[in-house]
């Protein structure tokens, strides 16, 4: 049965790489060649070091994340597999689809080609684990919980800022005056606004890629052609020229 070895061979590399790769001749046997009786999600990307190619890097890691914690969860099946095809692997591929950008994600499903819903909206959203999981329980109804290594650059981080400040009083304990110095508080509220109205935030919450590198041409934009969407480096341009 040419559909159960096809399943037994995924499930292989599923126990050995929570993501696996594909060549061109890969891809049109698993994903593009029926029968076909799970969905599919496939992270095309140029992660070659000559590439140059940082939001490749940086989706990857989330997608990295999205795909261990399914791997790993009680939920895991035969139902939903994850792929990456990379530009200097499939170029075939790419070119097959028409696809002249990188990093992007697409959803093939069980039955049928892929439609407009099935390429994820990175430029919009971003590439947070969190987010392309959002995206795989609308297009396949199989839910991920996201679960994240543990990161503990914020704790310290904070713990550094307050013996710092805590540091600083102790040193002024006997001239506090400059804490009611307004021209100080003005230069730390004016920095907070020039960043609010940047769109650092939005950053925050939506995980946007730095900037969209073409693989095939090279080129860089740092603008975003959207007005619903942005690239952090579109916030740094921002943030420069109203402060």
């Amino acid at each position: 049965n040419l559909l159960a070895e096809k399943v037994e061979q995924l499930m292989e590399w599923s126990s050995r790489r929570s993501i696996f790769r594909m060549n061109g001749d890969k891809f049109r046997k698993f994903i593009k060649a029926p029968p076909r009786n799970y969905s599919m999600i496939v992270m095309f990307t140029a992660l070659q070091p000559q590439r140059q190619c940082s939001v490749c890097r940086q989706a990857n890691e989330e997608y990295q994340i999205l795909a261990n914690s399914w791997r790993y969860s009680s939920a895991f099946c035969n139902k939903l597999f994850f792929s990456m095809v990379d530009y200097d692997e499939g170029t075939d591929v790419f070119q097959q689809l028409n696809m002249n950008s990188a990093p992007t994600f697409m959803h093939f499903p069980p039955k049928g080609r892929p439609k407009r819903a099935d390429t994820f909206d990175l430029q919009r959203i971003g590439f947070a684990a969190e987010q392309l999981a959002k995206w795989i329980a609308d297009r396949t109804d199989v839910h991920i919980r996201v679960f994240r290594p543990p990161n503990y650059s914020g704790t310290i981080a904070l713990a550094l800022l307050v013996s710092l400040v805590g540091g600083l009083l102790y040193l002024r304990r006997n001239n506090l005056e400059f804490i009611y110095n307004k021209t100080g508080w003005a230069m730390v509220s004016l920095c907070i606004v020039f960043a609010m109205t940047s769109g650092q935030m939005w950053n925050h919450i939506r995980g946007p890629p730095y900037a969209h590198k073409n693989p095939h041409n090279g080129q860089v934009s740092y603008i975003h052609g959207s007005s619903q969407a942005q690239f952090v480096a579109e916030s740094h341009i921002i943030l420069v020229l109203t402060s």
